[in-house]
């Protein structure tokens, strides 16, 4: 993965936190999901919260995806299955991994590479035929690309590094939350490794391991819309940082993973604040 041009380490995510300019950009990130986690209405409606961020997250990631549908819409609609619509593919597979993330949190731990396998089912299962779905991109296989890292590495290469990011997922860390879900995003995004729907996966992904590392176990913040209101050109660039692999590149990428956060748990406050209200 990308992170082995950071400085040699027992703990390579580790060594990518100590990034300049990576401590600040997560310490932001942090203390704005504290912010939320302490309001007053995630203390006594949290599941309200946490539905609320599923849908906005799903609508958010299925607009980088290329289907920017308004909320209402996706509130509306329930033909997502049945349509003919490229788009409204794209957020019912959006909207189907927003509804796995509390089933796959401990199978994570196990196998995080059973977790890609199967979020890439839920997202694509109404898309690709029926042999591709939750496995690697074969040679020769076209493979919808979006936002685009680049040149592509091979399918060799992609188990490869697959099975490296799980190996160090399963192994002790020091790394805070949004570091370790920022280089699990950004590697999936930077590996394209499905024919389809590498983008909805990479951000369930990202969404996975903020649960599971403990920053937002109740899964209240809402990155995706981070990521969208940060813009589809910023993304991209971040993610050619990122593929790039210097130590400027990969920080880069982290902090603007750090940004989306931040931005999604303020969004999230949004949405407490009007329950409040009862709105």
């Amino acid at each position: 993965m990308s992170t082995a041009t950071a400085q040699p380490s027992q703990d390579p995510f580790a060594a990518v936190a100590a990034l300049p300019g990576v401590p600040e950009a997560v310490e932001s990130a942090r203390k704005a999901v504290d912010g939320l986690l302490g309001h007053r209405t995630m203390r006594r409606r949290s599941p309200e919260i946490t539905a609320e961020s599923a849908l906005r997250g799903a609508r958010a990631s299925a607009a980088l995806e290329g289907a920017d549908w308004s909320l209402e819409e996706v509130r509306r609609r329930t033909d997502y299955s049945q349509s003919d619509d490229p788009e409204a593919r794209i957020v019912g597979g959006a909207l189907r991994l927003s509804a796995e993330y509390g089933t796959l949190v401990d199978v994570w731990r196990r196998s995080p590479i059973q977790v890609l396998a199967r979020l890439h089912m839920v997202a694509a299962a109404d898309v690709v035929p029926a042999d591709a779905l939750g496995r690697p991109r074969l040679a020769g296989e076209d493979v919808s690309v979006r936002p685009d890292p680049g040149v592509l590495p091979g399918p060799a290469d992609v188990t490869a590094r697959l099975d490296g990011l799980a190996r160090l997922l399963l192994a002790p860390s020091e790394a805070p939350a949004v570091v370790v879900a920022a280089l699990v995003h950004g590697e999936i995004l930077a590996l394209q490794p499905f024919v389809w729907g590498n983008g909805l996966v990479a951000r369930a992904a990202q969404r996975i391991v903020l649960i599971t590392r403990g920053l937002d176990p109740k899964s209240a913040v809402v990155p995706e819309v981070g990521h969208l209101d940060l813009g589809a050109d910023a993304y991209e660039k971040a993610l050619r940082g990122y593929v790039s692999g210097t130590p400027e590149g990969v920080a880069g990428w982290i902090g603007h993973c750090a940004e989306a956060v931040t931005l999604g748990a303020r969004e999230s406050v949004a949405v407490c604040e009007a329950v409040m209200r009862g709105m």
